[in-house]
């Protein structure tokens, strides 16, 4: 099959990779021309585990070309998935869909034969109908199928997610388009990935609703991560206890500092907004979005009563900036409100991420970067683990105690033992958990 990816982004990048490692031919287009210059350099602009190889392999099997231009790579295309980006508008938190609509008219106007236009970016319920609407009308003659194809990839396990799929969602019922997209997951029939076929408003909802689900899981075990605080019960224990229900799930029961990253925030906000505009009220997804925005700031007030109840002078070393690890994804992580409530109670900030600092820059310019762990501690008067990154799980305790101006951790993940901290000399304290000291 002939595949034309319009946008390089996190979901078009990782799908167009993914698409040329299934054996069809993609062209990935990007009207960001230094982007463009960059990934023919091989110079990968996110990280993600593997991409960067699976990327190198395709390029040189001559499976995967990019450019700036999508007119040839449309008219040639069987499929034309659009996965360019839906921010939240300012203002009023709906999608903004300003650069689907505009890829819509600029992929109409080069169809050339039968084509099927697949909208592959999260977008709210209705916006395949006018899609299909602009392609019409900018291209009247155009014989053109449009469906949604939402993507369910987790950042720092995408290409993975993309080749064993838990289900693949297919939103069209036109027979010809159901026939080119099976043809297209065709490879993923050896993982037993089930293809749904779905109307396409249908496809366009589950994205939303599967995302605010699992916002929900979240949002839920840290509330009852504060109840087991105050009466001595251990979450994590819950969690395990809960999950083990197959009703329930152990997926996305881990306590922390609130969700963030390119989707849940995104996303819930926009599910909320197209509801009030169907006079909907989701009573339960506001309160998610309220009850995590909330959290972020308060785990800033957690540090802050672990070293006495001020932070005035006091030194803070954070450990992980990024959203989740292997990512170097700042967008809405739980670290900007926390280290901005920090700063706001008289704290020096210093801080260490393995992937993410150039990018922290941008939304943390007044702290300090330091290079690994050890550096960040030096001073400091606590550390708070933020990112659950895999570097941060073994640190050696006695060295980091040795550096400190005072041995406090505050572990937002919960990557560490209490009786192993108390062991070590340490003040310690973790989400949903009893505290421990030396």
């Amino acid at each position: 099959m002939r595949i034309a990816m319009i946008g390089t982004g996190y979901v078009g990048l990782v799908s167009g990779a993914c698409f040329a490692d299934f054996g069809h031919d993609v062209t990935c287009v990007d009207k960001d021309e230094r982007k463009i210059a960059a990934l023919h350099r091989g110079e990968i602009p996110i990280y993600e585990p593997g991409l960067d190889e699976l990327v190198a392999a395709n390029v040189k099997a001559k499976r995967l070309e990019f450019t700036t231009d999508l007119s040839k790579p449309v008219a040639d295309a069987d499929a034309v998935f659009i996965a360019v980006g839906t921010p939240s508008r300012r203002g009023d938190g709906h999608a903004d869909l300003s650069y689907v609509y505009a890829a819509a008219k600029e992929i109409a106007q080069s169809l050339s034969g039968f084509t099927v236009v697949v909208t592959k970016s999260t977008v709210p319920v209705g916006t395949g109908d006018e899609v299909e609407r602009i392609i019409r009308e900018t291209n009247p003659k155009a014989d053109v199928v449009v469906a949604s194809n939402p993507e369910f990839l987790r950042e720092g396990a995408a290409i993975r997610d993309f080749k064993f799929p838990d289900r693949v969602v297919v939103g069209t019922s036109d027979e010809r388009g159901r026939k080119v997209m099976g043809d297209i997951y065709r490879p993923l029939s050896l993982n037993q990935a089930p293809l749904m076929f779905t109307e396409r408003r249908t496809a366009e909802m589950i994205k939303y609703a599967a995302n605010a689900f699992l916002a929900t899981k979240i949002t839920f075990i840290n509330e009852i991560a504060d109840l087991s605080e105050k009466v001595g019960a251990n979450v994590q224990e819950v969690a395990r206890g809960i999950g083990l229900d197959n009703r329930i799930g152990t997926k996305f029961l881990h306590a922390g500092p609130g969700f963030g990253g390119s989707c849940f925030p995104k996303d819930t906000k926009a599910l909320i907004k197209i509801a009030q505009d169907y006079d909907v009220s989701l009573r339960i997804v506001e309160s998610v979005l309220a009850v995590n925005e909330n959290r972020k700031r308060a785990m800033a007030r957690k540090v802050s009563q672990a070293l006495g109840g001020s932070l005035r002078g006091k030194t803070v070393a954070v450990l992980g900036l990024t959203f989740k690890p292997d990512t170097d994804d700042m967008r809405d992580a739980p670290s900007i409100p926390l280290v901005t409530g920090l700063i706001d109670m008289g704290a020096k900030v210093r801080a260490f991420d393995p992937v993410g600092m150039e990018q922290a820059k941008g939304e943390l310019p007044s702290i300090t970067y330091c290079e690994d762990a050890y550096s960040c501690a030096q001073g400091a008067d606590a550390i708070v683990i933020v990112t659950e990154w895999v570097q941060f799980r073994a640190l050696d305790l006695d060295r980091l105690k040795a550096t400190m101006a005072q041995p406090v951790v505050v572990d937002l993940r919960n990557i560490y033992r209490p009786e192993e901290m108390a062991a070590a000399g340490f003040v310690y304290e973790s989400v949903g958990r009893p505290s421990s000291q030396a």
